[in-house]
């Protein structure tokens, strides 16, 4: 009898140190290195959700990546909405701090991107709540960088960087 209680004490000991130890781990992992997200809505159509709403893909999020507001021209972002600050939206990158971008909808018809700010849209113009609408986004409102479509498997893939030929900035920084 005491050498079974002594099994079931051994056991719980172990449990709990390795419970003590992965949770804090797996909390600090999912916070600053990467998580996965479910996109809902047709905004990011066809490069995400292309079956409408049959289907929802499911993304990596690298966190890591955007820790030092480190973006591209053409990366795929998740953020805090401007407008819901509960909640994250799923958009590209159009045009970077100092870039001048042609709007499409927006009450300025050229817009220079400010300081510290980023221009995003999604790529089904006609169903996207973006910066058309909203405007420049803070680059502190950045929440991870979107680098791979995980579900459904027939759509594994990594999303690449790119950017629409007719969405390229006027004028960009580096000019």
């Amino acid at each position: 009898m005491a050498q079974s209680q002594g099994w079931v004490k051994r056991y719980f000991k172990a449990f709990c140190r390795g419970f003590f130890v992965a949770v804090p781990v797996a909390v600090t992992f999912l916070d600053q290195v990467a998580c996965v997200a479910r996109v809902e809505g047709a905004s990011m159509q066809p490069s995400l959700n292309p079956g409408g709403s049959q289907s929802s893909d499911v993304v990596l999020l690298n966190h890591w990546k955007v820790r030092n507001f480190e973006v591209q021209r053409g990366d795929i972002v998740s953020l805090v909405s401007p407008k819901n600050p509960g909640q994250k939206i799923i958009k590209r990158v159009i045009a970077l701090e100092g870039d001048i971008v042609k709007t499409i909808g927006h009450k300025n018809r050229y817009v220079k991107v400010p300081r510290g700010h980023i221009w995003v849209e999604g790529d089904h113009h006609g169903h996207s709540f973006d910066s058309n609408s909203f405007g420049p986004v803070s680059l502190g409102l950045l929440h991870a960088h979107a680098t791979h479509i995980l579900w459904p498997p027939e759509r594994w893939q990594k999303l690449e960087s790119v950017l629409p030929p007719e969405r390229l900035p006027v004028q960009s920084e580096e000019e």
